[in-house]
């Protein structure tokens, strides 16, 4: 079968730019507040007596919030549109926030932040299954990129302006303020004119969405090739980026709590004008034979040798080789829009949720794995420095794993089973 055809009549101008501004300012909250347990680690260490896997797991949860939204969230998505779908999540967000902040202890700080998790899952599938129906497969890879670029400005936010805004509000007042800025993302959501129709309508009659479901999704080879590099090596990444590496600056590095807030911000920022770039560059790489999924089988292994790299320094390793590292991993973003246009307009959603959900899990699995290895390292004797470097080094082995079965089921690859849009 056919793979979909793109948008009859692509959005442009004035419209795709307020859609764009809308969502990504959602965006832009939701990695901020993913990313600010790295800035708060230090904070909530000392209030909590948090130890390296209490810490991994209280980061976790909102990865594991997060995941388990994602597959009624892509049905909902193609059934009632990004906008409302989006609108009701930030609601529980904004529950979320409040109840972070008035918690007690840890249990209520970990429910809360599940809870914020959930809330939050829909900004980015929301836009992405939004770009999916109004654009081209081109425009999609941009406008994924710039959505990318969103995310990595909201976790520079959470680095040195958190840290700024700690003794001001103190963290309990800071989840106060996300609240608060959540709710106007859910009032800004109706300043979008309309939801637009979907570009490639679902089938109509008795047979709508028979072998449509997610058994469809998941058997994709297209979704599979995929699977392994989203959830270790892309979810691992997001793992370090939104929490080990404040601790590995703290901790291996030596480095101030204020210092590793200006690390992170330094990470974040090489993110940011990454994903930019990523924006710009597509169609042109795109037009010279350089198409997404070669990108992602060339590029990916670079990743692996900066992260050996940073293992051998230690605590040489500080800012700049964790921003090379997060830069290097972004090839596997290109990931992501590529699975979106595997399948019809009205499966993009289910397909978006279904290997967001793969990158999510693996993020918690990773960023909570992580901690454990190091408490583990601990508990054999091994100084901070070995610790980190045994977990994250048990890290690097898996990625490898998943990277060597990417490539494999690349070069063994056949033209995928799509699903027909007529």
């Amino acid at each position: 079968m056919s793979p979909p055809s793109p948008p009859d009549t692509p959005l442009g101008g004035r419209q795709a730019l307020a859609l764009f501004l809308v969502f990504a300012w959602a965006y832009f909250l939701s990695a901020l507040i993913r990313a600010v347990t790295a800035t708060l680690a230090p904070t909530l260490t000392t209030d909590l007596g948090l130890g390296p896997g209490d810490l991994g797991l209280l980061a976790g949860a909102y990865f594991l919030g997060f995941a388990a939204t994602q597959l009624p969230l892509g049905h909902w998505l193609d059934r009632f549109g990004p906008r409302r779908v989006l609108a009701a999540f930030l609601a529980v967000a904004v529950l979320g926030c409040a109840a972070f902040a008035l918690a007690q202890g840890f249990a209520g700080l970990t429910v809360a932040r599940m809870l914020i998790g959930a809330g939050v899952s829909a900004c980015l599938m929301a836009p992405l299954t939004g770009f999916r129906r109004w654009f081209t497969p081109t425009q999609q890879l941009r406008a994924n990129s710039w959505m990318l670029m969103t995310g990595s400005l909201g976790m520079l936010a959470s680095t040195l302006p958190v840290q700024w805004l700690l003794p001001l509000t103190g963290w309990r007042g800071l989840f106060w303020l996300l609240g608060a800025c959540l709710a106007l993302s859910i009032a800004s959501l109706w300043w979008v004119p309309r939801d637009q129709p979907v570009a490639t309508p679902a089938p109509a009659g008795p047979a709508a969405g028979a072998g449509e479901g997610y058994g469809t999704i998941w058997r994709d080879p297209a979704f599979r090739r995929y699977a392994g590099l989203g959830f270790v090596n892309y979810g691992g990444m997001i793992a370090l980026q939104t929490l080990w590496i404040g601790p590995w600056l703290v901790h291996v590095a030596g480095w101030s709590p204020t210092e590793s807030a200006g690390g992170l911000f330094v990470v974040n920022a090489a993110m940011l004008l990454t994903f930019l770039a990523w924006g710009l560059v597509m169609p042109r790489l795109q037009a010279r034979g350089w198409p997404a999924a070669r990108l992602i089988t060339v590029g990916a292994p670079w990743s692996l040798g900066v992260l050996v790299l940073n293992l051998v320094l230690g605590p040489q390793a500080t800012a700049g080789h964790w921003a090379l590292y997060c830069v290097s991993c972004t090839f596997m973003a290109l990931a992501q829009p590529l699975v979106g246009q595997s399948f019809p307009a009205h499966l993009a959603g289910r397909a978006l949720s279904a290997y967001n959900l793969v990158i999510f899990a693996g993020v918690f699995a990773m960023q909570w794995g992580i901690g454990l290895a190091v408490d583990l390292g601990r508990a054999l004797g091994l100084d901070v420095i070995g610790a980190y470097r045994l977990a994250l080094g048990l890290y690097a082995a898996l990625a490898a794993a998943a990277y060597v079965q990417h490539w494999r089921s690349s070069r063994i690859a056949t033209p995928p089973t799509r699903v027909s849009a007529e």
